[in-house]
Parts: structure tokens; sequence; C-alpha cells
């Protein structure tokens, strides 16, 4: 019998041949990422992933990468941890396998509404007026990405009303909200880096704040997967979670190559992706309580429909992670 089998490796090996059979059993992961300064070195994770082969994907969005992972178009996605919560409402099997950069967000206020920065107590004097006048401020994101949530968030903790003391603006792509101030459509704007940068460089919007204040921080994006693709590729995910630690720990050393994949990306210039860097951090941990507090405020905002506390909780699985930095959960934002 062991005669037999070693004839038979022996065999599979001269039908292949070694680099062919190695190849052949290495584990193939599609992974999704959106365009954002603080997504975008996602794209590097197929250079950096060890033993299998991944297939890396940019999307327009977040809501487009978390649709791709639902309906199983994806393995593995870059989403944030409010497109997790949002998931999680709506019943679908996503599971949070790592963290791996925040930041990002900047409300920018026109010219003309000549808004000192980081002045709470102006802005809400200046929207009740507005709303008084009949005439309320225009405020803009792109709905439902991790901006707009920081901004409702930021508003409503200043007892500002973002359902009823301004008009919200839905601009779907960020590149277009840098025109959008310029043309005087809206009185602010909560964009995501590269653009909110080009926006200021260029002196279409001034700074008015990061919207950090509220329950998220400054959270923003997360890996996550199905809990199907943890039964089938447990070795691929694994690869991709220790690939994203070993991306942010080499971007925490240098930001070059995050500024070159930013320039290479999107076309903008690399001042603008050198400014950008100065609002997003590199982390690889998943934040547990601060999830839970997200959840709460997205249900308060009535972007989710019931409490997803429980489910959030039981779909992070730290185990990847401990294995990638070899840490235990308790040092990881469990």
């Amino acid at each position: 019998m062991r005669t037999g089998l070693r004839l038979g490796l022996v065999v599979m090996a001269a039908m292949f041949g070694g680099g062919d059979l190695a190849i052949a059993q290495t584990a193939k992961i599609k992974l999704g990422f959106a365009k954002c300064a603080h997504c975008l070195p996602m794209s590097l994770i197929p250079g950096l992933a060890r033993n299998v082969e991944v297939e890396a994907t940019g999307f327009n969005s977040g809501n487009d990468v978390l649709t791709a992972l639902v309906s199983k178009s994806i393995d593995v996605a870059q989403v944030t941890y409010l497109h997790y919560i949002t998931a999680l409402d709506k019943g679908f099997d996503v599971v949070a396998v790592s963290g791996q950069i925040n930041g990002g967000s900047e409300c920018l206020s026109s010219a003309k509404l000549n808004l000192p920065p980081e002045d709470w107590a102006a802005f809400k004097a200046t929207a009740l007026k507005a709303k008084s006048d009949g005439q309320p401020l225009k405020v803009a994101a792109s709905r439902g990405n991790a901006q707009d949530i920081h901004m409702r968030g930021a508003f409503l903790k200043q007892g500002i009303d973002p359902n009823k003391d301004i008009q919200f603006i839905n601009i779907p792509n960020p590149s277009d909200h840098l025109p959008a101030l310029q043309r005087g459509e809206v009185d602010m704007i909560c964009s995501v880096e590269p653009f909110a940068s080009q926006i200021r460089l260029a002196g279409a919007g001034k700074h008015f704040v990061l919207p950090y204040d509220q329950a998220a921080g400054n959270l923003t994006n997360l890996i996550v997967t199905r809990s199907d693709v943890i039964a089938s590729q447990r070795a691929g995910v694994q690869a991709v979670v220790s690939a994203v630690v070993e991306l942010d720990n080499k971007l925490i050393a240098d930001k070059g190559p995050w500024i070159e994949v930013i320039n290479k990306l999107t076309g903008l210039d690399k001042t603008v992706a050198t400014e950008a860097l100065k609002n997003a951090s590199p982390d690889p941990a998943i934040h547990r309580s601060q999830t839970l507090a997200i959840a709460a405020m997205m249900r308060d905002l009535k972007y989710i429909s019931k409490d997803v506390s429980a489910e959030a909780e039981k779909n992070m699985d730290y185990s990847f992670l401990e294995k990638a930095t070899a840490k235990v959960k308790n040092d990881l934002g469990y």
C-alpha cells in the first residue's frame, strides 16, 4: 500500500510538475475594497499575502463592496463599522475578522457661510436661523457611508437634528462633492479623504470639524467575510488578515507606498494624497465596545430598525488577528 501511494504521488508530480502542483493547491480569495484614501492600500494585499492567491477589486463605495460580499461575488471585504452594523440589521451573514485604517472624515463649509472652524455654537445658530427663515442649510454627504453617519452623530450631540434642522443633500459619488460646493449647491459637506483634502486645497470649502465627537469616534474600516468562507477557506482568510496586519505596520513606518497608491488609483496628485493621510491611522484592531456604541447611535438615528448589539458581538472573530499578531483579543480591541 505504501509503495502504491508513493508511486501515485510520483505520477501526480510528473503530470503536474512541482510548480503546477503547488499552484493547484493554492487557496484563492476574492477581495473587495472601496476607493477612498484609507481603503486604497487594500490594493497592495495581493503582493503581501502568502500561500494564497488574492484577486483584489476596487468598488466605488462601501455599499457596493458590501453588496458584492453578501451576494457571494467576493469572499472578503473592506467595509466600515457602519456597513457591518447595517448588514447585521438586515440579517446578512457577515463576520468581522480585522480592522484596517480609521479616520478620513471631514466637514467643510462653503465660503459664503463664513463659519469659524470648530465653532459649533455659530453653526447651530446659523442652522436654526436658516430653518426659521424657511431656507434650511443644505448639508451634503454620500448617504450611508461613514462620513454621513459621523456627521449625523456629531450634529445630534451638538443639539442639531440632522433630520429636521437642515436639508440633507445626497451626493453618492465623493468625487462630485467638490463641484457641488464650487457651484454653491450646498452650504456644507462631510466628505471622505482624499476628496476632503482636494476640496480644501482647491479653495472650494473651508475646514469646519473632523466629526469624531460621537459614538463611532474616528473608527471607519473593518475587514469582514462570511461564515461559509471561514468554513471552507479558513487558511485564505487567515492569509488576508495577516497581510493586513503586515501592511498596517509598513504604513505606520513609511507612508510612501500609501501616497503612491492614492496617486495611482485616483489620479489626484501627491500633494493631495500627503494631506489626506494627516487624517488617517492604520489600526488592525476590532473595537468591540465602540462597535456596540455605534449600533446604538445608528438606532437612535433610525439608520437601523432594531437592537443588533448581540449579533455585533457574536459576529466578531478575533482568532485570525490573534494568530497574525501573536496577541490575545483583550489587546486587540475586545
